[in-house]
């Protein structure tokens, strides 16, 4: 157990691995690293297999030459191959939610349930698109710390700023370094991710879905569209939180993701 490396085209891919049982994989998102789900991994790990890549580029792990959703899947799968397992439960949040729903496509044998975790099947708009690419030309102009430290209050609920301040410094003090290629290319890639609502008519498998009430980058009512399309639909909506739901009602995320768990087959 501990954590453990994979290689993909001279890049070393690290992970986390902790606890035996179900295994399920939490995938973060843009900005982060797999330490966001530590509150998560100490409790699952008592009853569940948890394994939290370090996307390429984040955390530990070196950036690849395909940071694409269907490449950071590619990525999930290897680690799933070289951990020998027949099928896991894979939860993403935000970015790690897109290449959880590319992976669903890709590698639906692989999963024996998937959840999106303030995250959406919807493809960016147009008007998301150009944010994106201001976003890319201030990570090229002032450096990927300046542009995380400029974005990392629109994370959290006006609830969570006025009630839990210091959590809201103590992530910002925690984020690793990232290069602005990461940054840049995560952009891209999110740009150029299709649109996958068709997935949920599709699928026989469960879909978990955690929702932030409060959430200002992924829309609420949207979501809860979404949700309504699956044959097996969990729904939990987080009351207090904005798009770091993980943080900001850890409890209530975590108690979320193990009910989910056990309702699987």
């Amino acid at each position: 157990m501990g954590t453990k490396t994979i290689t993909i085209n001279n890049s070393i891919i690290h992970y986390v691995i902790e606890g035996v049982g179900r295994p399920v994989v939490l995938l973060h998102g843009f900005g982060e690293d797999g330490t966001v789900w530590d509150n998560q991994v100490e409790y699952l790990r008592h009853n569940y297999q948890v394994i939290v890549p370090d996307i390429p580029g984040s955390g530990q792990s070196e950036l690849t030459t395909d940071v694409s959703m269907d490449g950071i899947a590619d990525m999930v799968k290897r680690i799933i191959d070289e951990e020998e397992l027949e099928s896991v439960t894979l939860i993403g949040h935000s970015m790690g939610g897109y290449t959880t729903l590319a992976f669903a496509e890709k590698y639906p044998h692989s999963l024996d349930g998937f959840g999106l975790f303030h995250s959406t099947a919807a493809a960016d708009t147009e008007e998301k698109k150009e944010a994106r690419r201001k976003g890319i030309a201030f990570i090229e102009k002032n450096g990927a710390a300046e542009f995380l430290r400029s974005t990392i209050p629109n994370l959290f609920s006006d609830t969570t700023k006025q009630e839990q301040p210091e959590l809201i410094k103590n992530f910002e003090a925690s984020l690793p370094p990232f290069s602005k290629a990461a940054l840049k290319n995560y952009y891209e890639a999110m740009i150029a991710r299709p649109e996958r609502t068709r997935l949920f008519s599709g699928t026989e498998l469960p879909v978990l879905f955690i929702i932030g009430e409060k959430d200002t980058l992924i829309s609420f009512e949207d979501v809860l569209k979404q949700a309504s399309i699956p044959r097996i639909s969990h729904i939990h909506i987080l009351r207090k939180s904005g798009h770091m739901g993980m943080l900001e009602e850890a409890e209530k995320a975590t108690t979320a993701i193990e009910e989910f768990l056990m309702a699987l087959k």
